[in-house]
């Protein structure tokens, strides 16, 4: 019996990266609390656990007294000296008692005291993970969907977390067992418990990809200034390389299109416009505007980043974009109000 315990507090400790020393602390103190209910609620019930050598003991220590006034906590000299021949008045007497013997309530009393305290260490962890991994690309796994709803539960290292089909693109087709990317958005305190918002819809997903997809970003060659997105349809992202020798678009796009076919691929193929940074407010609106060409840009002084573009008449629908969005997308980008007029009206 002793091996099958400490083997199966060993698996627990590998399925759920709950330290054993933590299991058995909680043993103890649930073996001690539900056992005390038939020893008058007395602080002499002991129990000890030693996972070297397999073994577990419960006992009660038992005053010896010359008068007995408490039955449940003491005894005489003569009752102690059947166990002990060198028991004296003033000493304690441990009464082993054996599990088997301890009843079907101390068994529940316990099972349920045990059962919190893993859910507590399951908690904590999975605190520990979301806080260590906040504003972060992680790889998760989808445990379960529900078909009704299209809300995931999803495996993140230890801990379990809420996807709802809210934070999941539009084209996600989620099924148990798949392996996607997640960004955390925001890590919620209740107590001693965090959640955490996962997020496919965030901007902050295509940026932390793209400084794993792309050295130059993760050394800091080139930096991304700007994100704009309309997740599970299309992005535009702004690049700026520090190093005059280091096309920052190049880098980002990758060897026959491989970075940025990499990022589209986790995206479910999300279009990924790519826009290099300029601090020329012009230069910056009209790369914004592609795959569009750009005739001018004025900027409009009588009001604050406000500015006109002109751009072929065969391009308006282009620069605008499907219901606006290639437009949309760029004011957010470069924070300028654009307003877009074709080449004849500008004549």
């Amino acid at each position: 019996m002793n091996k099958e315990f400490f083997e199966a507090v060993k698996l627990l400790e590998a399925e759920k990266g709950i330290s054993a020393d933590y299991i058995y602390d909680k043993i103890k103190a649930a073996i001690i609390s539900a056992t005390r209910n038939q020893y008058g609620n007395r602080d002499n019930v002991v129990c000890e656990i030693d996972p070297d050598k397999q073994t577990m003991s419960v006992y009660v220590n038992i005053a010896v007294v010359d008068e007995v006034s408490d039955p449940a906590a003491e005894m005489t000299l003569e009752e102690a000296r059947s166990y002990d021949k060198n028991a004296q008045v003033g000493s304690f007497i441990q009464l082993p008692l054996e599990p088997k013997k301890f009843g079907r309530i101390v068994a529940q009393t316990a099972k349920s005291v045990i059962r919190q305290g893993i859910r507590e260490a399951e908690r904590e962890l999975a605190s520990k993970e979301f806080q260590n991994r906040y504003q972060e690309v992680v790889t998760a796994k989808v445990q379960m969907v529900d078909p009704e709803t299209g809300d995931a539960s999803i495996e993140i290292g230890r801990a379990n977390a809420f996807f709802p089909k809210a934070d999941q693109l539009p084209n996600d087709n989620l099924k148990p067992g798949q392996l996607i990317k997640v960004y955390v958005a925001s890590i919620k305190e209740e107590g001693t418990t965090s959640y955490a918002n996962i997020s496919r819809r965030h901007p902050g997903l295509v940026k932390r990809l793209f400084e794993t997809e792309v050295p130059e970003i993760y050394d800091g060659i080139v930096e991304i200034m700007s994100v704009s997105r309309e997740a599970g349809s299309r992005t535009k992202i702004a690049v700026f390389s520090k190093d005059e020798n280091v096309d920052a678009v190049g880098a980002c796009i990758g060897q026959r299109g491989q970075r940025v076919n990499n990022i589209i691929d986790a995206l479910c193929g999300e279009k990924i416009d790519i826009v290099r940074y300029s601090e020329n407010p012009a230069e910056y609106i009209a790369a914004a505007l592609a795959p569009a060409q750009v005739i001018s840009v004025d900027i409009d002084e009588t009001q604050a980043k406000s500015c006109h573009v002109v751009v072929p008449d065969n391009q308006l629908s282009l620069a605008i974009g499907n219901k606006g969005q290639n437009v949309r997308l760029a004011a957010r980008l470069t924070g300028w109000k654009i307003d877009i007029k074709p080449q004849s009206e500008q004549e």
